[in-house]
């Protein structure tokens, strides 16, 4: 266990540290270790992007520090992708993806495609900054399924409700669960906009939307 934590620690701290060569040495380890490639992207590389986030929004890192920092993530992913697996079925639930209108920030969202798609479900990515009005013309194309929505802006927040409100009045709501993410967001602001869930992190994401595809999304 202290090995494990070690390695999504270093993981972690070579993001936060703008250190590609660090970040693909830890990812080396993580599998030499035997470690799930899932954790180590969901609990090792995000979780230092997480940290990335709280010093963008404090100040302490602008643009240049976050293009780093994501270079070092994206090259440690590099070596974990080839090795995440599949749960042997394939998936028939579409997901639509997207960083809600307002926020270009989308490496969180790349990484809960990468996990979603890893786990068999095929994605829509929309992008970022994705107005609420494409949300719903994707949605009205594919007729049901689930939709993930992020942002790591607080401004950006109310466009989240705006499109679970969308959806209703475009008679989509029921036809889709909707999945909110992204550092601001929280379980509680999830049920105050009238999402079905919160997904604190890729990992549960993809649990979120397996057990949603069970129950006959």
């Amino acid at each position: 266990m202290a090995e494990k934590d070690r390695i999504l620690s270093a993981l972690a701290a070579a993001v936060d540290g703008m250190d590609e060569e660090g970040a693909i040495r830890a990812a080396h380890e993580a599998l030499e270790a035997g470690l799930d490639p899932y954790e180590a992207i969901a609990l090792g590389l995000a979780k230092g992007m997480e940290s990335v986030s709280d010093k963008y929004e404090k100040g302490i890192y602008f643009v240049p520090e976050i293009l780093l920092c994501a270079d070092a993530m994206y090259a440690a992913m590099g070596v974990l992708s080839p090795h995440l697996k599949g749960d042997g079925r394939g998936r028939r639930t579409p997901v639509i993806i997207g960083v809600i209108e307002g926020d270009i920030h989308d490496i969180g969202k790349n990484i809960v495609k990468l996990m979603l798609q890893s786990a068999g479900f095929p994605v829509h990515d929309l992008g970022n900054d994705v107005p609420i009005a494409a949300f719903v013309a994707k949605a009205r194309e594919l007729g049901r399924g689930i939709i993930a929505v992020s942002t790591l802006m607080s401004t950006t927040m109310p466009g989240m409700g705006r499109l679970v409100e969308a959806l209703k009045q475009a008679g989509l709501r029921s036809s889709f669960k909707v999945m909110i993410g992204g550092g601001p967001v929280s379980a509680a602001f999830a049920q105050k906009i009238g999402a079905d869930a919160y997904g604190e992190n890729a990992m549960d994401a993809v649990r979120i939307a397996a057990a949603w595809e069970a129950s006959g999304v």
